[in-house]
């Protein structure tokens, strides 16, 4: 029998027998032909309609909600991401349901902050929300299987938000975990020039250096921020100036270990102060941030003078954890209780009235009762105006973990007997009737007063006049809460404005420099111009007109990826001859 194809085809119409229908009759049948309504009722039909192709979406115009967590230094990395975003045309609202994607900024240090980002990733997925993660969460153990599938910007790596969020609202799945580096040495992160949305516009954060020297074995935050890495004071310097300019009159420095900056790069933290000093303005003011006592020992007279000094809060945040020594050395602090008194003493008596802060874990991996008594002591010896009292938590994969833990109701009678402890005295019940300065800069969390600090960072209620925000206002305390006191304003007294020029606006995007606005125009046309859109402009070219401060990054691997192509050519050429 013949097989079907056998036969010889001379000519394509020979397909075509007489009794097919003629062209006319095919096309007839088609104008006669009824289309089908589609049905719309699956779940899979309404989602495929819900999501265009990628290539239809135009990035630069969906609305951005963006949620941090964590320390200052985490919510200045907020800042510069919500900024970027901003300047770009994407909007940041505080309204998350409106939002077409989340930004969630993370903190890994205790697990109810992970819990709270867990739950944040479930709520965004169930309102089908396009979804970018940052912070320390998944930098340290991005492989966590409730972070598969969704888009992760490292904490180095907040210069690239843009192209993070832009390939996520298309539908792709972007991860950017590595670290910054010049010439094979870690840099502090991202440039601090970047474009930024402060929180508030009276208060810039300027992180001075991330990640530390220690190897606590509690903490799960030198996974995310690694080891010490510092900027250049020029550059600290440069932002600082920058950020007066832009009104602001008080700066916060942060970091991991503000105590060790400079190790890595041949300086200290007292030089940078002096240098910092130099450009405050008068009555703007400068608050230093955490510092573990190793690191400031050596500098206990410069740091006396610098907190003496007018224009910096007599204040310094240095964490004990533990009054135990054998609690310090399982916990890897590398200091024992003596050192920190000593550094308590010696500010105590050349820093007159100065604030210190400290933490306490309560119920590490073997504090026994004695243990935790020696706490309690050191507590009512110093009786810390501000007291950071935290349940151990076990972070996984941290040394700490797999130590022999506390019985959990152990570990919450602690917590209780150490905050009756502190809630039994009150540290500003002698300060009624003192008349002090204070710098305006917030508003109280009942919106009834306004928040100001005196020269100890002590925390300061005024009425809600609207010209003292801002100002440094005298006022006479006339009484007294555990966390604050209430001052009334002197008539006819000075009120001294730091700003040198207007404040920002609540949502104004700080940083944009001449040479930014001029990118940013050119890299918008394809965004206002109907032609322009038609156009296929790579990625790396478009981000590299919109966002200078990653323009010889840019080139860098341009140039990498055309060495590469034509090695493949020279290959692909000699191996067919």
């Amino acid at each position: 029998m013949p097989a079907v194809c056998d036969s010889l085809l001379e000519d394509i119409e020979d397909i075509v027998s007489a009794q097919d229908p003629k062209p006319h009759e095919r096309r007839f049948r088609r104008e006669n032909i009824i289309p089908k309504a589609r049905k719309r009722n699956s779940q899979k039909n309404v989602e495929a309609d819900d999501d265009p192709p990628s290539d239809s979406v135009i990035p630069g115009i969906q609305k951005i909600w963006i949620r941090t967590w964590g320390c200052s230094h985490n919510n200045s990395d907020g800042e510069y991401m919500a900024g970027q975003l901003a300047a770009y045309g994407y909007k940041i609202t505080e309204n998350a349901s409106e939002a077409d994607l989340w930004l969630l900024n993370s903190c890994t240090v205790k697990n109810p902050a992970e819990d709270h980002f867990r739950n944040s990733i479930k709520k965004a997925r169930e309102g089908k929300k396009k979804v970018v993660l940052a912070g320390c969460v998944p930098q340290a153990q991005p492989r966590q299987e409730y972070l598969q599938g969704l888009s992760i910007i490292g904490v180095q790596q907040i210069d690239r938000v843009v192209e993070v969020v832009e390939e996520t609202i298309k539908g792709h799945s972007v991860r950017l975990l590595g670290q910054k580096k010049d010439n094979g040495k870690r840099l502090g992160g991202a440039r601090l020039d970047l474009p930024k949305i402060r929180k508030n516009p009276l208060i810039e954060i300027i992180s001075i250096n991330t990640g530390c020297l220690n190897a606590c074995t509690y903490c799960k935050t030198k996974h995310a921020r690694g080891d010490l890495a510092s900027y250049p004071i020029q550059e600290l310097v440069d932002r600082a100036k920058q950020s007066f300019q832009e009104g602001v009159c008080e700066i916060w420095l942060t970091s991991e270990d503000t105590g060790a900056y400079g190790r890595d790069i041949d300086t200290d933290l007292p030089t940078l102060l002096w240098k910092l000093v130099e450009v405050i303005p008068e009555g703007a003011m400068l608050r230093l941030g955490m510092t573990n006592p190793p690191y400031i020992l050596e500098h206990l007279e410069e740091m006396a003078k610098i907190l003496n000094h007018p224009r910096v809060y007599a204040f310094l945040h240095v964490p004990v954890q533990t009054a135990s020594d054998s609690i310090l050395m399982d916990m890897k602090r590398e200091y024992c209780v003596a050192d920190f008194e000593r550094v308590v003493d010696f500010l105590k008596e050349k820093v007159p009235g100065i604030t210190i802060a400290t933490d306490i874990i309560c119920g590490f991996p073997g504090e026994t009762d004695d243990d935790f008594q020696e706490t309690m002591k050191l507590v009512e010896k110093y009786k810390f105006p501000s007291l950071f009292i935290n349940q151990f938590y076990p972070r996984p994969g941290t040394p700490a973990a797999k130590m022999h833990q506390v019985p959990a109701q152990i570990k919450k009678q602690r917590t209780k007997e150490l905050s009756s402890l502190f809630h039994s005295y009150n540290p500003y019940d002698h300060k009624i009737g003192e008349r002090q300065k204070v710098l305006v800069t917030e508003e109280s969390f009942d919106s009834k007063f306004y928040v100001g600090h005196n020269q100890f960072y002590e925390q300061v209620l005024v009425p809600k006049t609207p010209e003292f925000m801002g100002k440094m206002v005298e006022v006479d305390i006339f009484e007294a809460g555990k966390h604050f006191m209430k001052g009334r304003p002197v008539p006819e007294a000075r009120v001294l404005s730091p700003s040198i020029t207007r404040p920002f606006t609540k949502g104004e995007v700080s940083g944009l420099t001449e040479e930014f606005r001029h990118a940013l125009e050119n890299g918008s046309e394809s965004k206002t111009c109907p032609s322009a859109g038609k156009q296929k402009v790579p990625l790396s070219h478009r981000v590299a007109m919109r966002l200078p401060w990653q323009q010889g990054e840019n080139a860098l691997k341009m140039l990498s990826l055309s060495m590469a192509l034509l090695a493949v050519l020279i290959a692909f050429y000699y191996g067919g001859v």
